[in-house]
């Protein structure tokens, strides 16, 4: 009799076990795709963009007669032109927002080699220490004691009189500038060393 027992007890938990196990999978947490995708760091977002490139060759063949810029929003690139040759070739970051970056026909009008902004910059204290940053000069005011310091824009290049340009400036592997577009520092100080006034500039989308 107890031998009988022991049996009818394992039959009963081996019942309760096959019966439970598909409500247990059931109710399984599935990790989702947003768990399983990891975030690249920002080192592999920046080098996204093919780097620079100079052509000796075409870029010793050029004059000013010859020398113009084109600017593609789309591929995020700018190229040094001589005549029909690509003398220079490299990434760019533009406007974040679309129309920030004017598109048409424009020519150098200013060079400023140690260029700073008069809209975008930071608040600073009496000794230099950063109080705010990314501040515009237009729409904040300076917190009592600070006073606005623009932002670096070395390399200027103005193509617009309200002051869009070209600059040395941080590439983050997309549009993100308030308009003016950046160019990396060592590309930058190549172009304008080779471009001058009145160097036609062609921004297109």
């Amino acid at each position: 009799m107890i031998m009988l027992q022991d049996k009818m007890k394992q039959a009963a938990r081996l019942f309760m076990t096959v019966l439970m196990f598909p409500m247990a999978s059931a109710f399984a947490v599935v990790p989702s795709s947003r768990e399983n995708s990891v975030m690249k760091p920002a080192s592999q977002v920046i080098g996204a963009q093919i780097p620079g490139k100079v052509f000796p060759g075409a870029l010793a063949k050029g004059t000013p007669e010859t020398f113009r810029l084109v600017v593609s929003l789309t591929k995020q690139r700018a190229y040094l032109m001589a005549g029909s040759q690509i003398a220079i070739d490299t990434p760019i970051s533009s406007g974040r927002r679309h129309g920030w970056t004017p598109t048409g026909e424009f020519t150098i009008l200013e060079k400023d080699k140690d260029h700073y902004s008069s809209l975008y910059g930071e608040f600073v204290d009496r000794v230099g220490h950063t109080i705010r940053s990314g501040v515009s000069s237009r729409i904040e005011s300076a917190p009592s004691g600070t006073h606005f310091r623009g932002a670096p824009m070395r390399y200027f290049m103005r193509i617009t009189p309200e002051g869009v340009g070209l600059h040395a400036g941080i590439l983050p592997g997309y549009p993100a500038s308030h308009g003016c577009i950046r160019l990396p520092i060592d590309m930058a100080e190549i172009i304008y060393r080779y471009v001058s006034l009145q160097t036609p500039v062609s921004v297109v989308e």
